[in-house]
C-alpha cells in the first residue's frame, strides 16, 4: 500500500457506516466461525488432495478474511458526511434531479463504498459524480466517457 492509499479518507453516510458495522459483526461473528467449523468437519473427510468441501471452505474462508480486512480499513479511515443542508451546488450527500435526454432522473452522490447505482447512489469519484460536483441549478454539465457523452441539465439539489 502507498503513502496515497494509507492516508485514503472513505467518505460515508452515517447509514452507510451503520451497514458496514453490521456487515463486519455478522462476518467475524457468525460467518467467520460458520467457516471454521466446515473447514474442520471437511478435514475429519481424510485426504485433503481430493476433498472439495475442505478446498471450497478454504476459498470461503480466504474470500471473508479479504472481505474482513477491507472492512477494517474501511471503518478506521472512514469520514462520516454530515446530513446535507439545502445548498445551491451539488455536494457529496445531495440529492440531484436531472434532466437527461428529455428524461428526469434522480440520484444521491455518495461516496466510493457507498455507490449503487441500481438504488441510484452514484460515486463521487464516477465520471458523472466527479462532473455534477460544485454544479448549482440550471447549469447543463457534460459528461464524456470512453463509451458515452452526455449532458445534464440540473433541475434540483436536496
Amino acid at each position: 500500500m502507498n503513502m496515497a492509499q494509507s492516508a485514503k479518507k472513505f467518505i460515508l453516510t452515517r447509514e452507510g457506516l451503520f451497514h458496514l458495522r453490521e456487515e463486519y459483526e455478522d462476518l467475524v461473528k457468525i460467518k467467520r466461525p460458520q467457516v471454521t467449523k466446515r473447514i474442520q468437519r471437511a478435514s475429519e473427510f481424510g485426504d485433503l488432495s481430493e476433498n472439495s468441501e475442505y478446498d471450497a471452505a478454504k476459498e470461503e474462508q480466504s474470500l471473508l478474511e479479504v472481505r474482513i480486512a477491507q472492512l477494517e480499513e474501511i471503518l478506521k479511515r472512514a469520514q462520516i458526511i454530515k446530513p446535507v443542508q439545502k445548498t445551491d451546488f451539488v455536494v457529496i450527500g445531495s440529492t440531484v434531479v436531472v434532466e437527461i435526454d428529455n428524461q428526469v432522473e434522480s440520484f444521491t452522490i455518495v461516496g466510493t463504498v457507498e455507490a449503487d447505482p441500481a438504488n441510484k447512489k452514484i460515486s463521487n469519484e464516477s465520471p458523472v459524480g466527479a462532473a455534477m460536483l460544485g454544479a448549482k441549478v440550471g447549469e447543463v454539465v457534460e459528461v464524456v466517457t470512453p463509451i458515452v457523452r452526455a449532458k445534464y441539465k440540473i433541475l434540483e439539489i436536496k
